[in-house]
């Protein structure tokens, strides 16, 4: 973006110069003069039209980048960037209705939404529970679950890990061990298996990305994650599975309705 028109500085100001940079690139970002994916004013061209130092420079490019709204590729340049498709995290996205129609709840969202869904890293043991697992499974020190990890693509693009938990006394021998689950995903499986399922329960929490996290979704400095915890109970009350997901913030909206009576 060479031809980016850039103002000056507000000599009477009190705020920091480095910051008085990054307002104005931040505000050609949020107005669309600079779109997802253009390049940022090189540094040097920064420095010369600003008449400052490369470490105020850099500083003010840190400012953006810890905002989420930039990020630097090495011998490239900085760039605004790109956001992933937004998926709307409905309350009916777990409707029985989308398991007989043979689709998981990330495929049937991700497609009506117009995207094109994924799944990789698929990672399947048996091993024993956390504590906390165990505890909302019912499950005793000396049980063991079957872990399913996996992580969720929309067009080529990482947008969630998830990592689901279920007594290995249900799964163990089924196609939830296995790396295809069928058509409907695990709940369906479950409910073949004669636990018909009757509510979830969901705990969900803002908060900054782990470095593996921020690797697997990579995301750039600055994005947080929903981590969203989720039981699933059958309709005598037990709880057959625990899903522990992490979702990058911006490439969802939460969407719940809510009644009022």
């Amino acid at each position: 973006m060479a031809e980016l028109p850039l103002p000056d500085l507000d000599p009477t100001s009190d705020r920091a110069v480095f910051r008085q940079i990054a307002d104005h690139s931040r505000d050609a970002i949020e107005q669309g003069v600079l779109a997802e994916g253009d390049k940022v004013p090189s540094e040097a061209r920064l420095m010369q039209h600003y008449g400052v130092a490369r470490m105020t420079i850099r500083n003010a490019l840190q400012v953006l980048q810890g905002e989420g709204l930039t990020v630097a590729e090495h011998g490239r340049g900085v760039f605004v960037r790109s956001h992933p498709p937004v998926r709307r995290l409905a309350s009916d996205r777990f409707a029985r209705r989308h398991r007989e129609q043979g689709k998981a709840a990330f495929i049937a969202e991700t497609e009506g939404a117009g995207g094109k869904p994924s799944v990789d890293s698929i990672r399947i043991t048996e091993e024993a529970p956390s504590a906390d697992v165990a505890s909302l499974l019912g499950l005793t020190a000396a049980d063991s679950v079957i872990r399913r990890s996996r992580r969720y693509l929309i067009n080529g693009q990482p947008v969630e890990t998830a990592v689901s938990y279920v007594p290995a006394v249900i799964a163990r021998g089924t196609r939830i061990a296995e790396p295809d689950s069928g058509p409907g995903g695990i709940y369906a499986r479950l409910e073949e298996l004669g636990f018909r399922l009757d509510h979830f329960v969901e705990d969900i929490r803002s908060r900054m990305p782990l470095r593996d996290e921020m690797r697997a979704l990579k995301l750039a400095p600055g994005v947080p994650v929903f981590h969203l915890v989720r039981t699933a109970f059958t309709s005598d009350g037990r709880a057959v599975e625990v899903c522990d997901t992490v979702m990058s913030s911006d490439a969802y909206v939460l969407s719940y309705e809510l009644p009022a009576r």
